[in-house]
């Protein structure tokens, strides 16, 4: 079963492993978006993103980046 929208800490531990880098609060959602979809577990609908959803990604990400 792969990853949804909803399943921000999963694709938040996901995006920090394949972008270690990366400072997450700096991250244009474009981007976010983009990463997420190209996640090799992701299995969700690439529209049924928002504004929400990627605040909540991001959010998660920058939390267990500290």
């Amino acid at each position: 079963m792969g990853l949804k929208w909803t399943d921000t800490l999963d694709i938040a531990l996901e995006l920090d492993e394949k972008h270690p880098e990366v400072d997450p609060q700096y991250i244009r959602f474009t981007d976010l978006h983009q990463w997420v979809c190209d996640l090799e577990d992701f299995d969700d609908d690439p529209q049924k993103s928002g504004e929400k959803a990627l605040e909540a990604i991001q959010m998660t990400w920058i939390e267990e980046k500290d």
